[in-house]
């Protein structure tokens, strides 16, 4: 059977807890302070005025925990530039050997002189505080008596209570730990005293010391710790303090919010004097270093470096990097890389001292946040808003992130400052994203090309009716729905996918997409990184429906750009990035979320991408004008103008810009826009020429290499011969051509011919093809042919195509075929 629990020992009031105390004090005084704790009755103390009591000092706990002091985490950028600061308590942890001999001793000299011969309490100083206390004396406030060990002990306790996580918990440990001076105080000085005596045994003199000016508060506003109240308030490290500044920092433990110099300096200066005088007396300077730190006025030696916590502060550093410092925070909040739990992540970033190194360059940030305010001022009357993130390919590096509102993290504020960051997902800064328009296209073109089509093929991009059951998706047919998309660039034609690219014809994608399995593109696009921006990475790909050819669900700035950088590496994806190395408090590294970059599509699949992209400067952006290096992108723009976007990329760098209303599908219409009007905004119109201005001078000077070239396969894809169907029947020829792998339309108007009414008259192209191309075909009306006109030479009335529709060019694939 177990021993039942100790019972209690009697009641007392609070004198006989005072002679308690007292008794202690004078066995400590006779046998010493560790032969106190045998010789105390078994009694327990109480008083009737806070309903408390504790065990006997025989049975009070002899093992203290110290666990690793809370410490400031700092955000840097890639080059060192500090961006930011987090803590619960303002703290870095330094050694004894680095504060300085005159902090160390003018602390000694005002709490506790006679550290160097006690052995954890100081029974003198017990009894005459207890003395004091009782007779009431001490305008200033009842003496505690404590030694630095015992105060020591007093902040560990208190920092375990403020960790317990449980708010009744907590609430009680503090009361136990901070407890109250004089007679109701006696109860927790027994058990510091019992724990200092205890500490005593197991540390050394200078490791008490080490910990009690690492852990003590020394400011206000939460400074915690010598290095931290040196940077504080005299700009400078620990080690290099003087005995003016070293006596400032020592006067202020007593009372923080008392003898905080920037609170008042008067009363600072006064009791700074009186320190030094202290440690005068005591042997710790000379009467001349003494008067020499006396004369000198407390302001003028005070060089206030005021330490700004949060993300707020980082655009004081570097230009708008506010928002990529909160999207760091939201990484770390939660990624598992950083803590098994939420709380445990939040703990690390406030109290675990990590130096978190980014990916943010200063020079490239600056550019950003410069020409995206430059594209649309913050204060622009329609009040538009617009967003630019980069990626380093093969990376994932996120190298800038910025946009047209000002960063703030305080719940009210102005009507162009925000916390939301438009850049990123839901999870990472609590936007939703932007339909993507036509930037989407690029993984239907992938998925077409992964099918062994061409850019050359031609396609039937003439804007007409459409039924969801021309689409697969997953091996399924759509349902019996009908649909008639628009056509931005009018009523569209036969053209190449070349074609289809760089002028963005929605018509000819979405005849491309009747060619293709919906669930296949978006798959492919989730390979990239693709997801809608509500949700996490693979958790929310894009839904297989055919108007998500164009672009419907939202998706966020960065992913696209991350997407985008897998064409300019030539197929490798890597997961954008904010984080290269994170060291704990102790300076080892920690695990940081990793790029995962890995081959995503074949190397001549993305050569073919990049080919095709490029030619957008002959195309949606070609007012725009292409940059001076090899680049190539992708404009967007949805139904009404409401979102539109540039997606560009070099093969160093990858970047999106989006432009419109962040709160829902608002057109963007019969604007004017820093100081320009606009009928309706398009990708080309402010979206890519801040995406140029960007690119071309965070590359000014740099060799930008090219892209790799694209294969004639799939450029050209395979061309084989036409079978020509002149004079058959509709039916027949459409056989005859579909057997070949071809597939056909149909001028809808009939032509003079030699050929009988209904036969066919022409057809565009012949000769030799791409696989898988357009035919155009042309009926007869049964009407011979005009003659040659007089004095002419004879011109048929009809011909081959020539080289309209056969390559796919110009509008004369567009026009159906090769009539003059």
């Amino acid at each position: 059977m177990p021993h039942p629990p100790r019972a209690r020992g009697r009641q007392v009031n609070v004198f006989q807890a005072l002679a308690l105390l007292l008794s202690f004090v004078l066995v400590a005084g006779v046998g010493g302070v560790l032969a106190a704790g045998l010789v105390l009755p078994g009694v327990a103390v109480a008083n009737t005025v806070t309903d408390m009591s504790v065990t006997a000092f025989d049975e009070l706990p002899t093992e203290l925990e110290q666990k690793a002091l809370p410490e400031k985490s700092v955000i840097l950028a890639a080059d060192g530039t500090l961006l930011a600061t987090f803590f619960e308590q303002n703290r870095v942890v330094v050694p004894l050997s680095g504060i300085s001999i005159h902090l160390q001793h003018a602390v000694v000299a005002v709490e506790d002189k006679r550290f160097y011969q006690h052995a954890g309490v100081d029974p003198t100083g017990m009894l005459r505080a207890a003395v004091k206390n009782l007779i009431g004396e001490d305008g200033e406030g009842q003496e505690g008596a404590s030694t630095l060990t015992q105060q020591y002990v007093k902040n560990v306790l208190i920092e375990a209570a403020e960790a317990e996580e449980d708010p009744v918990k907590r609430k009680a440990a503090l009361k136990a730990a901070k407890g109250a001076e004089g007679p109701e105080g006696y109860a927790r000085k027994l058990r510091e005293a019992k724990l200092a005596i205890t500490l005593e045994k197991q540390m050394t003199k200078d490791e008490i010391l080490e910990k009690y000016l690492n852990i003590a508060q020394f400011g206000a506003s939460s400074l915690y710790g010598a290095e931290s109240a040196a940077q504080f308030y005299f700009s400078k490290p620990a080690s290099d303090l003087t005995p003016g500044e070293a006596a400032t920092i020592a006067g202020i433990t007593q009372s923080p919010g008392k003898w905080d110099p920037t609170r008042d300096p008067a009363a600072s200066e006064q009791r700074r004097n009186v320190i030094l005088r202290l440690m005068q007396a005591q042997g710790y300077i000379t009467v001349e270093e003494a008067d020499a730190a006396i004369a000198v006025p407390l302001a003028d030696t005070l060089r206030v470096q005021p330490l700004k916590q949060g993300c707020m502060s980082a655009g004081d550093v570097v230009a708008g990097s506010g928002y990529f410092c909160d999207y760091v925070t939201k990484v770390i909040r939660t990624d598992p890389t950083f803590g098994e739990t939420l709380r445990d992540r939040i703990d690390r970033l406030y109290r675990g001292g990590l130096t978190i190194t980014t990916t943010l360059d200063p020079r490239e940030q600056t550019i950003a946040d410069t020409e995206v305010k430059n594209g649309i001022p913050v204060d622009d009357p329609e009040g538009v808003a617009s967003a630019i993130v980069s990626v380093e390919p093969n990376s994932g590096k996120i190298t800038a992130m910025a946009q047209n509102r000002t960063y703030t993290a305080v719940s009210e504020h102005g009507d162009r400052e925000t916390s939301v960051n438009f850049n990123a997902d839901n999870a990472y800064g609590s936007a939703s994203g932007f339909p993507p328009g036509s930037t989407f296209k690029p993984f239907t073109l992938l998925e077409w090309l992964k099918q062994g089509h061409s850019l050359q093929e031609t396609i039937d991009g003439r804007k007409r009716p459409l039924n969801e059951n021309m689409f697969t998706a997953c091996g399924t047919r759509g349902k019996n729905s009908s649909w008639t998309p628009g056509n931005a660039e009018g009523d569209g034609g036969v053209m190449s996918v070349l074609d289809a690219t760089r002028n963005s014809v929605n018509s000819a994608y979405l005849a491309m997409g009747t060619q293709l399995d919906l669930c296949n593109i978006m798959k492919g696009a989730a390979e990239l990184g693709v997801h809608k921006a509500g949700g996490l990475a693979g958790n929310g790909d894009f839904d297989s429906f055919p108007s998500n050819i164009i672009g419907v669900n939202s998706v966020a700035p960065l992913t696209m750009a991350a997407a985008f950088a897998t064409f300019a590496s030539g197929g490798t994806y890597c997961a954008p990035i904010a984080i290269t190395s994170v060291m704990d408090a102790d300076g080892q590294p920690l695990p940081v979320p990793s790029a995962n970059c890995h081959n995503a599509i074949e190397p001549r699949i993305a050569n073919a991408m990049n080919y095709a992209l490029s030619n957008v400067w002959n195309g949606t952006a070609k007012s725009v004008g292409a940059p001076g290096f090899p680049s190539a992108g992708k404009t967007g723009t949805t139904s009404e103008n409401e979102h539109t976007w540039f997606v560009g990329y070099t093969t160093l760098r990858s970047t999106a810009v989006w432009v419109g209303f962040p709160d829902g599908m608002r057109p963007v219409q019969d604007k004017t826009i820093n100081g320009k009007f606009y009928r309706n905004v398009y990708g080309s119109s402010i979206a890519a020429p801040t995406w140029k201005r960007y690119m071309e001078q965070t590359l000014a000077g740099v060799s930008v290499p090219g892209f790799a070239p694209a294969a004639d396969k799939e450029i050209f894809g395979e061309r084989v011969g036409v079978p020509g169907v002149l004079g058959m029947s509709e039916a027949d020829a459409r056989k005859a051509l579909t057997d070949r792998g071809f597939r056909v339309t149909m001028n809808g108007s009939q032509v003079p011919s030699t050929y009988p009414a209904g036969s066919v008259a022409e057809q565009n192209p012949s000769g030799t093809a791409v696989r898988g191309s357009v035919i155009t075909l042309t009926l007869s009306n049964g009407q011979p042919p005009a003659g040659p006109l007089p004095g002419l030479p004879g011109f048929p009335g009809q011909n081959d195509g020539g080289n309209g529709g056969g390559n796919g060019g110009g509008n004369g694939g567009g026009n159906g075929g090769g009539r003059p």
